[in-house]
């Protein structure tokens, strides 16, 4: 087996091939921890922070290097805690301990390196322009939501031309990964860790918080006379809202030849009606609810899913709605969701495999493991495990099937056939279920409580890698 030999401070180290692969991690697997804050194991290296800086030498040639992207080399010489590479840590601590002079984590690096006295006066920021949220959002998550924008001083990270993001789904990778506070800071998009999801449901709903289902006062199945998706439940919800003036104008989803779906603002039932079935794509809910706070209207349904409903939460505990619109009332209306699609691809895909066009698809539902379409008086199933490939970037890393922070969550999951399941969260939810008469039946809860199970564990064996990484990283930042 091929390998390559260096010196690392002195000792000979063998690196076998498909073993360490850069000057950082065969350091590291010698014990010479070097310190970071842009590095992350599950993540391609960007050197941008240059903590990591070591002297190298090669065919008697030295100069300074970022350990973190250099590969390792046969014949190299490494030094890593030289007088002249202290030196330049101290100098990288100073700059970034100026710019963000309350981050912990910088402080206590600084500290390591015994950087006391400052002698440079920055702006008190967080960012320290790492890299690390745009590439996790990039290369793992598969959203792109955030990224680097302008240049020089100006440079920072945010969403394209520092509008609300239409992209982010509310995983949290950004703000797990974060070495500051700086994603916490941020505006425009939505991260969502465990610790928020508990501090949102707290805030906003009302009942008896379940490790599995989150927040509840009552778990019913429902059916109405309204043609709709099991039960036409969600149909005959906001139809009812309207009618008893709960509010004044609804958020749902269209069906779009083109595009698979298109998030739209209707206040009458017939558009609410022009709604019904669900359509497994993702769409943005953020333009048609500013939309319709703009035009004046100020109470507002939205039905939504999982990633869509962390968006509105999240920006209603930033206070966005409160500054803007005075008065705004929102009613969520949260849809049970394994994964939704990339629109094209599945179409594609089920052209292919089963002769069918789901744009002309009378109805699609997902039921018991199979991904249903209903076509010219016919119905064709496949597994959806068998369209893996085509689910949207990001589902893999959320965590919620049942739609946690919704003030009422609709699925067919642990219902009867014909049946909705029904979770009432809040006493906005209990309103607008009270305000519709509906025949009642049991839910299986543990059929529900077993896909909201899987789902969380599948998010949190991707997330997992950020976790774990960060945290490693974090104890490896300490003087070599």
């Amino acid at each position: 087996m091929t390998k390559s030999r260096l010196i690392i401070d002195g000792h000979d180290i063998e690196v076998e091939v498909g073993g360490a692969k850069t000057v950082l991690e065969a350091a590291k697997s010698m014990g010479i921890r070097l310190p970071t804050l842009c590095y992350h194991p599950a993540l391609e290296p960007f050197g941008a922070c240059r903590l990591c800086s070591v002297e190298i030498e090669k065919d008697g040639r030295k100069r300074i290097v970022t350990a973190c992207n250099y590969p390792v080399v046969d014949g190299l010489v490494v030094k890593t805690n030289i007088p002249e590479i202290v030196a330049i840590r101290k100098m990288i601590l100073e700059l970034l301990v100026a710019r963000c002079p309350k981050e912990q984590r910088i402080r206590e690096l600084a500290q390591e390196y015994g950087v006391d006295e400052l002698r440079f006066e920055l702006e008190d920021e967080k960012c320290i322009l790492c890299g690390l949220c745009t590439r996790v959002c990039e290369e793992l998550v598969g959203i792109s939501a955030i990224n680097v924008i302008d240049r020089g001083v100006e440079r920072k990270v945010d969403a394209p031309y520092q509008e609300l993001s239409e992209d982010c789904i509310g995983c949290g990778s950004c703000a797990i990964i974060c070495p500051t506070d700086a994603i916490r800071s941020m505006a425009n998009i939505y991260p969502v860790t465990p610790d928020d999801l508990r501090d949102l449901e707290n805030r906003f709903l009302q009942g008896t918080r379940d490790e599995d289902l989150g927040i509840y006062s009552e778990l019913v199945a429902g059916k109405t006379p309204v043609p709709g998706q099991d039960g036409g439940m969600v149909t005959s919800l906001l139809i009812a809202g309207l009618q008893k003036k709960i509010f004044d104008a609804a958020i749902v989803v269209y069906p779009r030849e083109r595009f698979g779906a298109e998030a739209v603002v209707v206040d009458e039932v017939e558009g609410i009606m022009r709604a019904r079935g669900t359509k497994y794509v993702r769409v943005s809910m953020i333009a048609p609810l500013k939309e319709a706070l703009k035009e004046g209207k100020r109470r507002i349904a939205m039905v939504g899913t999982p990633c869509q409903i962390r968006a509105i939460r999240k920006l209603q505990s930033y206070g966005y709605f409160d500054d803007r619109f005075p008065n705004a009332e929102i009613t969520i209306l949260g849809l049970f969701c394994f994964e939704s699609f990339d629109y094209r691809n599945l179409r594609d895909y089920l052209k292919k495999t089963m002769g069918i066009d789901i744009g002309n698809a009378d109805k699609i539902q997902i039921s018991k493991g199979k991904y249903i379409v209903s076509h010219s008086g016919k119905d064709y199933a496949i597994n959806v495990k068998d369209l893996e490939a085509e689910a949207s970037e990001g589902c893999q890393f959320c965590n919620d099937f049942v739609s946690r922070l919704a003030d009422i969550s609709i699925g067919s999951v642990g219902s009867p056939k014909g049946y909705s399941t029904v979770i009432i969260r809040s006493d906005k939810g209990r309103r607008l279920l009270d305000a519709l008469e509906f025949d009642k039946t049991e839910v299986d809860r543990a059929e529900v409580v077993k896909l909201a199970q899987l789902k969380k564990r599948k998010a949190d064996k991707n997330l997992a890698m950020i976790i774990d990484g960060s945290t490693i990283e974090e104890q490896s930042a300490v003087v070599s």
